[in-house]
């Protein structure tokens, strides 16, 4: 039987999502407790592989077992044996050919910063701390550029192995909440490192040291090197991830007014 899930993690304490030889993944975390209640090995497919430090209220997994389960027994159980920093929200059956990957037509991410000269304790591990107030308007402004398909080869990590630079953005903001600015995205998929590489961008500019034309001109330009810094991981986050009908899934356990 097929089984989806949303998982919800905090990923300060891990080297991402995917299984590593060597260190914490959420996936093996996750793996180990699902066995556990499953009395047999279980292994999961992921919506999308986050990095290390990233975290997600939406993650969306699919996993098959023999195992014969309620989806409370499921939820309750596992949540016993995985530590507190993961901590999955609903499970579901699926349709043997339900798949969170490719299946999944769109993704949603969120960034925060924190623009004020004293950091926060509470959040030192879910915000980018910068100490120059930024223009939350002209960054709005110059993410604009980024709507549409087009390659994004200019904010596509080295090391990236996706077969085509091209994404399709659908929707992107910059908004401000005190000393807190947000920033969403919603995408077909995503390259490596490609939010984190906007934000770094759309950083410059919100410092003025950039025209809010210049994301539109790195987006021609097609090089890596010629934007802003990679933002650091703490302040992203997966929301949501969307699927086709008739795929009918709970919405994430997120609060919108929330991180």
């Amino acid at each position: 039987m097929r089984w989806a899930a949303c998982i919800e993690y905090d990923g300060s304490g891990y080297h991402g999502w995917q299984s590593q030889p060597h260190a914490a993944s959420v996936q093996d975390t996750l793996e180990a407790a699902l066995s556990r209640v499953a009395n047999e090995p279980i292994r999961v497919v992921c919506s999308g592989r986050t990095d290390t430090g990233v975290h997600a209220q939406g993650q969306i997994v699919h996993f098959d077992t023999a195992a014969v389960r309620r989806d409370r027994s499921w939820l309750l159980g596992t949540n016993r044996y995985l530590p507190d920093d993961i901590a999955p929200q609903w499970f579901v059956p699926v349709s043997d050919d339900f798949h969170a990957r490719f299946q999944a037509v769109a993704r949603e991410y969120r960034y925060w910063i924190m623009d004020r000269d004293a950091p926060s304790a509470l959040w030192r591990n879910r915000v980018w701390h910068v100490h120059h107030r930024l223009d939350h308007e002209a960054m709005h402004i110059a993410a604009q550029s980024l709507l549409g398909r087009q390659d994004f080869s200019a904010f596509r990590a080295a090391g990236c192995q996706a077969k085509s630079p091209v994404r399709d953005v659908r929707a992107i903001s910059v908004v401000r909440h005190g000393d807190w600015i947000r920033l969403d995205i919603r995408a077909n998929a995503f390259l490596h490192h490609m939010v984190r590489n906007i934000v770094g961008t759309l950083a410059v500019i919100g410092r003025g040291e950039a025209s809010t034309d210049w994301v539109a001109a790195l987006l021609r330009g097609g090089d890596r090197k010629q934007a802003g810094m990679t933002a650091p991981a703490a302040g992203l986050s997966l929301r949501r991830v969307h699927y086709p009908e008739p795929v009918a899934l709970p919405e994430p356990a997120i609060d919108d007014a929330g991180w």
